[in-house]
């Protein structure tokens, strides 16, 4: 990966975070559960190092931003109704 640009950790709450996964899906799913949370630039592609098992990602937070609480899976549960068959 490239070095880190000093313009990207000028400020506390500045975050540059190299992630590395064994395959893409996962160091996506990584990235998004980020940016569902804090103000994130997202990476739009890995990158594979040669000879290195795996993918690696690079994205940039900002947690100078209100951090946004996570989405429960409570919300997507839909109630049980006590008139269903048993």
């Amino acid at each position: 990966m490239n070095p880190i640009n000093e313009m990207h950790v000028s400020q506390p709450g500045l975050l540059v975070v190299d992630a590395a996964a064994a395959d893409e899906a996962t160091v996506l799913a990584f990235q998004e559960m980020l940016a569902d949370r804090w103000a994130t630039a997202i990476a739009q592609r890995t990158t594979r190092d040669a000879g290195q098992p795996g993918v690696r990602l690079r994205c940039y937070l900002d947690l100078r931003q209100p951090a946004v609480p996570p989405a429960t899976s409570a919300a997507v549960v839909s109630p049980v109704s006590e008139d269903g068959p048993r």
